[in-house]
């Protein structure tokens, strides 16, 4: 696909099957998991010399009003800085998605990445692709990675989507539109996070893995200091030295609001003691039903 008069640039992909994007809501956020955040930093360690940077796909969920982004893959790609030439592997892109919806059928490919800050004529050719032939009639995300190795440049990340411009549509005729973006993980992948963080602080790239006791007390510690700043905040907000927020206060009514009226009547001994009767009566019957299949053995 040419781009006119003023490029040679050539543009690489499969047949469209007429479907055009057109969402119902606009895409508000972007949240994004740290599984993908450190797939693309692997990709473009492992990229080769000769490559400014690299291109993949994005997995996730999706609703009308955000995307989600769980995992990605790189895809095979080329361009040459001293001319306008550009390719795009597509076969390779639909064969790893095969492999990737058999092991999770819930993610869809939501858009693609690229890693630096830069849009130009090739990211608005790669997105339109993707736009018509991986996620119509949804709109596809571009995630910009840009990991501050270039002079002058600071590490960070950032979302957009595409708008179309001019009288007549066009691929390279579009400007991409900022996205709220935001990185989020869940409890899974909290000892992960934190265990890359251990070792960035300690100064080292090898840390070993705490056993289950010291995560308990890490974790028992991580808590005392939330309550401890919770503390110093309500009796601050109590002298009047800070000005208290109401949405931090409602916040704090819907966390604690749990009564416990209960514990002073022996409610919590109570509770703890079904649990141990419970456990009991669990580990009873999985004696007995060794024993059955013990004495089955023996009578055979």
């Amino acid at each position: 696909m040419s781009l006119g008069s003023s490029s040679s640039a050539i543009h690489i992909q499969t047949a469209s099957n007429g479907a055009t994007t057109s969402p119902t809501r606009t895409i508000q956020k972007v949240t994004i998991h740290p599984v993908a955040l450190f797939s693309i930093l692997d990709h473009f360690l492992r990229r080769k010399d000769t490559q400014d940077r690299v291109i993949g796909c994005l997995l996730g969920t999706r609703t009308e009003t955000e995307i989600e982004v769980h995992s990605c893959f790189a895809a095979l790609h080329g361009e040459l800085s001293n001319s306008s030439e550009f390719w795009l592997e597509d076969n390779y892109i639909n064969s790893m998605y095969e492999l990737h919806h058999k092991v999770h059928p819930k993610e869809v490919i939501v858009g693609w990445y690229s890693t630096g800050s830069t849009l130009d004529t090739y990211s608005a050719l790669v997105h339109d692709h993707f736009e018509k032939s991986k996620t119509a009639p949804h709109p596809a995300v571009h995630v910009a990675l840009n990991t501050g190795t270039e002079e002058g440049s600071k590490p960070g990340i950032a979302a957009y989507l595409s708008s179309p411009v001019g009288v007549s549509r066009k691929e390279p005729n579009c400007i991409f539109v900022p996205v709220p973006c935001e990185f989020q993980y869940n409890d899974a992948e909290r000892s992960g996070v934190d265990l890359l963080v251990n070792s960035l602080s300690a100064g080292t790239s090898i840390t070993n893995s705490a056993s289950n006791l010291e995560v308990l007390e890490s974790s028992i510690q991580t808590v005392m200091e939330m309550l401890d700043r919770v503390l110093a905040y309500v009796r601050s907000v109590i002298a009047g030295e800070t000005k208290g927020d109401p949405s931090i206060g409602r916040y704090l009514l819907d966390t604690f609001s749990i009564s416990t009226e209960g514990l002073d009547q022996g409610s919590f001994a109570s509770t703890l003691q079904d649990t141990l009767m419970v456990s009991y009566l669990a580990n009873l019957v999985r004696a007995q039903a060794e024993v059955s299949s013990r004495l089955q053995l023996v009578s055979a």
